[in-house]
């Protein structure tokens, strides 16, 4: 997927690139006027909007439409755990991403550390790997996280969300949040999915939309950007679009395993998405390789754009195993069902060339 004539986008994890379906949602719902709270013509047509990208985006994760709030990001609908404290004491899988981590360990005073009323809050699929997180069995209707029992559980779909089937009501989660830019919707637009039967306090307060669980006027061009790129989302993996990216992403690592023999492949073996490779090359840092790679033309990732900026290695791949030494040398390449051949083979040439110089200059 270029960018420009001169830029090749492989940065998807980061974010998707708007669907023109979604861009053609959003200027077609700027032209409405309408509140979808009011009760006028105009407003009901906002709201029909609304309701129809509400259908949507259910239709994707595989829950009822009236469990879905919408939210301006997955990083608000993560903030439900902020509200379900102090009656709930969170514990964070630690391949969680960032915006659940700021929550773990969070708790009242009154909360025993070994009582009931615990979240164990997860992820899906890790951003910076791939790598997909099986979910533990439960017991007697709870999640064991740390030797804790925990009776709900939050999944984190954003990464994972229309690259892989997912269904919620299968799930066994009683909560979870997803952002529409990771599948080509727009920015500043997200859901939390509730279970049906759930009580949750408002995420804000005030008129009482999104049933009451999330105040404020619906953003309703974002909204229906979203809808239409989670119906794409979901055409997409029917056709097995996915399955070709994973094909493509498996010939990017052969290629460069031929050349860089100590690469190391982060979560090879592991059940992974289909588009996402990381690798780490000793000695050679990964905020180096991006520049290296911008320079060249390629839109690539050290780890998570959500905690870019940090100089330490990341904290997903010490926990895998990683010293942090070796973590800071990670590089992710993440493409999507529009990356091509070409585009891929391009950027082997490319790394490979800057990998050669590195062991020339280490010889």
């Amino acid at each position: 997927m270029s960018v420009k004539d001169d830029r090749t986008y492989l940065d998807w994890n980061a974010t998707a690139p708007l669907r023109p379906s979604a861009r053609s949602a959003v200027n077609a719902a700027l032209e409405e006027t309408g509140n979808p709270s009011s009760v006028h013509a105009e407003g009901r047509r906002a709201r029909g909007i609304v309701e129809r990208a509400r259908v949507q985006v259910a239709e994707l994760v595989g829950c009822n439409p009236a469990e879905v709030v919408f939210t301006s990001g997955a990083t608000e609908a993560a903030s439900v755990l902020r509200h379900l404290a102090p009656e709930h004491f969170v514990r964070v899988h630690a391949y969680a991403h960032d915006c659940l981590w700021a929550h773990r360990d969070m708790a009242s005073a009154s909360v025993a550390r070994d009582g009931p009323g615990h979240v164990l809050a997860m992820s899906h699929a890790n951003s910076e790997t791939g790598v997909i997180t099986e979910r533990p069995d439960p017991v007697d209707g709870c999640w064991s996280a740390d030797g804790v029992r925990c009776d709900r559980l939050l999944l984190d779909i954003a990464q994972s969300a229309g690259k892989v089937h997912f269904e919620f009501r299968a799930s066994g989660a009683d909560l979870a949040i997803l952002s529409a830019h990771k599948l080509g919707g727009p920015k500043g637009v997200g859901a939390l999915i509730v279970r049906e039967g759930m009580e949750i306090e408002a995420l804000l307060c005030g008129g009482g939309q999104e049933l009451g669980r999330r105040s404020g006027t619906e953003n309703v061009a974002g909204i229906a950007g979203f809808g239409a790129a989670a119906q794409d989302a979901s055409l997409d993996l029917a056709a097995g679009r996915w399955a070709a990216a994973e094909a493509l992403r498996d010939d990017l690592e052969n290629a460069l395993e031929a050349s860089a023999k100590e690469t190391i492949f982060v979560g090879r073996d592991s059940r992974r998405l289909p588009n996402t490779s990381c690798f780490v090359t000793p000695g050679w840092k990964g905020e180096t390789q991006v520049m290296q790679m911008d320079l060249a033309g390629f839109a690539v990732s050290s780890g998570s754009a959500c905690s870019s900026g940090r100089v330490k290695g990341s904290r997903v791949l010490r926990a895998m195993g990683l010293d942090a030494q070796a973590a800071e040398c990670a590089l992710r390449v993440s493409i999507g069902p529009t990356t091509t051949e070409s585009e891929v083979m391009r950027f082997v040439d490319a790394w490979t060339k800057q990998e050669g110089k590195l062991r020339q200059r280490a010889a």
